[in-house]
């Protein structure tokens, strides 16, 4: 199976990838998150804006309980992850194994790229696959080597971590969380750490991604990102949505005064 191919979605499903609903998280008496619900179509790309401290990363790492929050489910692909409701109403706390299963349909790439430095760009990639999925080594090679040929770094398989750019080495940990077969993509400000001329190669391999139809949140500051390779645009500030829509809406001509004021510079900028 070659990389495109494994990344096909069953857009005619009418069930969400992801189901967020009510989602409180606190930090002792600050509430980060209070009641977020959010849906994301199968194949959708999302892209979460707002200011510093508005929830944002919060948000993403509740997904697949990175961090754990008071009030609400998710469920992801019809299955929830870290809590069900009991024939009572009462939310409960699913057992270790089965949030650990259920975090394996879940892929998430950080700012920092978290590679392993004694270990090759290929031996990065194939680790969890054959670990924790018991996938042959020669196919999760294999799976590796595809997905480095579409995040365009095929001649780096043999190479070390210190040996790359810091926009290489986040290409290598897209291509490392893609080969557990997500049913979602989660990014957190990937790009953030990056020098600017490295920001583009990563935002392309992503943008790719979103071609190929795999399901992604993308939390970011890139707003010709979220301009250009949206479906939906949300906006996030004091740990609620404000407003979300269709990028050209949200840019164009947002419905509040919020999120007018935020985009006003983006929107000078680029001149939408």
């Amino acid at each position: 199976m070659n990389a495109e191919s494994s990344l096909a979605t069953d857009v005619t499903s009418p069930r969400p990838m992801l189901d967020m609903s009510g989602i409180v998280k606190r930090f002792g008496a600050n509430e980060v998150l209070r009641g977020v619900s959010l849906q994301v179509a199968r194949g959708e790309t999302v892209v979460v804006i707002g200011p510093s401290g508005s929830g944002k990363t919060t948000l993403l790492r509740c997904v697949n309980l990175l961090e754990d929050y008071q009030q609400g489910t998710v469920a992801v692909d019809g299955e929830p992850v870290g809590y069900v409701m009991d024939r009572g109403g009462q939310r409960q706390r699913m057992a270790e194994r089965e949030i650990a299963a259920a975090r394996e349909k879940i892929g998430i790439v950080f700012q920092s790229y978290n590679l392993f430095p004694h270990m090759t760009v290929l031996q990065n990639i194939v680790a969890a696959p054959i670990r924790v999925r018991g996938i042959p080594r020669p196919k999760a090679e294999q799976r590796a080597r595809d997905l480095l040929a579409m995040v365009g770094l095929s001649e780096k398989a043999d190479a070390y971590p210190a040996r790359l750019s810091g926009g290489q080495q986040q290409r290598v940990a897209i291509a490392r969380a893609l080969a557990m077969d997500p049913k979602i993509m989660l990014f957190d400000e990937v790009t953030s750490a990056l020098d600017p001329e490295l920001v583009g190669e990563v935002l392309a391999a992503m943008q790719q991604l979103a071609r190929d139809g795999m399901t992604m949140i993308v939390v970011t500051h890139e707003m010709s990102f979220a301009r250009d390779v949206a479906d939906r645009v949300v906006f996030m500030d004091g740990g609620v949505i404000v407003e979300q829509g269709a990028p050209e809406e949200m840019f164009a001509s947002p419905r509040t005064d919020r999120v007018r004021q935020f985009l006003k510079r983006y929107n000078d900028r680029y001149r939408i």
